[in-house]
């Protein structure tokens, strides 16, 4: 259990914000509830009484700010994030507080790295993109993959998706990724990120039972392209999706997510299957779980408790890889995914 320390959470409301807030609590941090709604922020507080709620705006830095006052950290699950990073980035950097966000938008995680890498660095304080489901655990799941490796040829990260009702949040998130690219696909090859206007290619991936093989669509591309070249020279980085999920998240009309129990998990499941390759040998590993919004609540959350403790390996805008020892992350997440141990 932890000690009391306060952290923000900016999006408190939305799907992944209440999962991040219960996990809070459960961790024995006290949640600072803000957002841009306040009448949906006080419908929440209504079940948690003692909570603090702090309505801000990302278009004024100084309710921000008023947000972030007396925190010991900040978590950012309001999308779209390409739109709310950078001014929470800003107001964590002035509070001097660590910043932990679960954006899965190439675009955004690029401007994170690129416009704040400097000046984090330069104050000694954690920014931590893409710490969730997409980003996050993979970029784990790799580094733990590559062990003392310091290159690799390739990599590649299948996600095996059982269905994929996406939020509001991510349906938003999306639209602002392709109007950003002109509604190009992308994908990482030759060391630099590629745009193109052909469709992807579907092939079968050999997903480990029980799932086994199934049929995915290739450089179905996700923000790993941005967080492992960040800290690992891999020339190649290609995502794969399975093909009922990438059906699911792009029609129009598929529903939320669902509760299916107490926890407010759907139904979904998930299987990454992570495989490096640097010369004639190959590595693998994969980790499986339930619902990918909520178990994007435990990874950020580990990742704040990690910064505030210390247990961190560099500071300045840094991926879960870089910044966390990964086998040892990944097995503090042992209630909420199973690992498949890394095999050669």
């Amino acid at each position: 259990m932890e000690t009391g320390h306060t952290v923000a959470v900016f999006g408190a409301y939305g799907h992944t914000g209440r999962f991040v807030a219960a996990e809070l609590r459960d961790r024995g941090f006290v949640p600072l509830l803000s957002g841009r709604d306040a009448d949906k922020l006080q419908a929440l507080a209504a079940s948690h009484p003692d909570s603090d709620v702090r309505p801000a705006s990302i278009d004024d830095p100084h309710s921000l700010d008023r947000a972030l006052k007396g925190a010991a950290a900040v978590i950012n699950c309001a999308g779209p994030f390409t739109v709310t990073a950078a001014p929470m980035i800003e107001s964590a950097l002035r509070a001097g507080i660590p910043y932990v966000d679960v954006a899965a938008e190439i675009e955004a995680n690029i401007d994170t790295f690129t416009h704040f890498a400097d000046r984090a660095g330069g104050a000694g304080t954690a920014v931590v993109p893409a710490m969730a489901f997409y980003g996050g655990l993979s970029d784990l799941l790799v580094t733990t993959a590559m062990g003392t490796w310091t290159a690799a040829d390739e990599v590649h990260i299948a996600y095996g998706l059982s269905s994929w009702h996406p939020t509001a949040g991510t349906r938003a998130a999306g639209k602002i990724s392709r109007q950003r690219r002109d509604g190009r696909r992308i994908r990482y090859t030759h060391g630099q990120l590629e745009y193109r206007d052909d469709d992807p290619p579907t092939l079968e991936w050999p997903f480990p039972a029980p799932m086994g093989p199934r049929t995915v669509i290739g450089e179905f591309t996700m923000t790993d392209v941005v967080t492992v070249p960040s800290h690992l020279s891999v020339p190649e980085v290609r995502t794969y999706m399975t093909l009922d999920a990438a059906k699911d998240v792009s029609t129009p009309d598929t529903p939320a997510p669902t509760a299916i129990d107490a926890r407010g998990r759907s139904a979904q499941t998930f299987l990454v299957d992570v495989i490096v390759r640097s010369g004639g040998t190959e590595r693998r590993i994969s980790a499986s779980g339930q619902d990918i919004y909520a178990v994007s609540a435990p990874l950020a959350v580990e990742a704040v408790h990690r910064v505030l403790t210390g247990q961190t390996r560099t500071a300045g805008v840094a991926s879960a890889g870089k910044i966390f020892d990964a086998p040892d992350f990944l097995h503090a997440l042992s209630a909420h995914i199973s690992l498949e141990p890394h095999r050669e």
